[in-house]
């Protein structure tokens, strides 16, 4: 004889196969929180014991004590409204995790995204799916976040707060957000050929790029650059077109590495302490703006690229001898009378 599921259990089954629930889990949900409501509706009679059963092919609900049915008149429809609670729950906590999932799989990777509220302190952005949110420390300092406006991302974390819940946590300030952006725009950094060894930057204002080649005849700083600078212009104009970035060629050898580090300001020497990783540069006291920087921001992010302490020693250029060209005086002189 032939076995003909009710309307409960293929709607059960229909929304467990679609959400990716377990049936079970639904059922062993629902029966815990009809007991709850049962509790608080008969507390003065209420004893531990008491269980839920739950058909899963009816649906009908039961209170059960000592083996036996207890089940009040009429609490049929509060136990089918906490089931469908429960049940509405379960599909909304399963299409969570399936969006947490998909964007786990997106970690450490550019997104598109737009504006939907700027608090002040926070930008939340809308990504597709879901919702991420742009942190104070994770902004580009003095850029804008207006509503509707669309930006690229780094998408840094998914973290979870006390109450458990997912935040999609995205980046403009951090240096991979940098390298993923050149990764789209120069093939020899997508296909390796070309490797970016580190990046330091001060969020809106400059960053230092070090990159290295391994394979002859390839400029790894070139590639960066593209042909009349188009690639590093795309990238620079992604971060709001003010931060300003150096590509550095990566040395082994730290005395060269320092010299292109502290570009574009042009070295005299550069003496290092390996045991304390300490440099002392010299410069012409011309180049020595160049090398320090407006505020330091050269010389720091040199620093924290070659992860040297820098101390920037100035030079006076040597006075230029001055000769006097006598040819003429000598040819003015009346010859002596003889």
């Amino acid at each position: 004889m032939a076995i003909t599921k009710t309307e409960f259990s293929l709607a059960l089954n229909q929304v467990a196969t679609e959400r990716g629930i377990s049936p079970d889990d639904v059922i062993q949900s629902m029966e815990a929180a009809i007991l709850a409501a049962y509790k608080k509706e008969h507390a003065d009679i209420f004893v531990e014991e008491t269980t839920v059963q739950v058909d899963r092919n009816t649906g009908e609900t039961k209170i059960i004590l000592n083996e036996k049915d207890i089940t009040p008149p009429g609490f049929g429809r509060i136990a089918a409204q906490t089931a469908r609670q429960v049940i509405l729950q379960k599909i909304r906590e399963a299409e969570k995790k399936t969006v947490i999932s998909h964007y786990k799989e997106q970690i450490g990777t550019l997104i598109k995204g737009r504006i939907i509220r700027y608090d002040g302190l926070n930008a939340f952005v809308d990504i597709g799916k879901s919702e991420g949110v742009l942190p104070k420390d994770e902004q580009i300092k003095n850029e804008k976040y207006t509503v509707n406006e669309a930006f690229t991302f780094y998408l840094k974390e998914i973290s979870e707060d006390k109450f458990g819940h997912s935040h999609i946590v995205l980046s403009r300030s951090n240096p991979q957000f940098i390298a993923e952006l050149f990764k789209r725009e120069v093939p020899e950094i997508a296909s390796k050929t070309v490797e970016i060894k580190k990046i330091v930057r001060d969020p809106g204002e400059r960053a230092k790029i070090a990159v290295f080649t391994s394979q002859g005849g390839v400029d790894p700083v070139g590639a960066c650059v593209g042909q009349r600078g188009v690639r590093v212009q795309v990238v620079t104009e992604e971060l709001g077109g003010l931060e300003k970035i150096d590509i550095i060629q990566w040395n082994s050898d730290p005395k060269i590495f320092l010299t292109s580090a502290l570009s574009p300001a042009k070295i005299i020497s550069v003496e290092i302490d390996e045991k304390i990783r300490k440099a002392r540069v010299t410069v012409d006291e011309k180049q020595a703006p160049l090398a320090i920087g407006k505020s330091g921001i050269n010389v720091n992010l040199a620093s924290r690229l070659a992860e040297y302490d820098i101390d920037i020693v100035q030079t006076a250029p040597e006075p230029t001898e001055v000769k006097t060209d006598t040819t003429q005086n000598n040819l003015d002189e009346t010859p002596p009378q003889t």
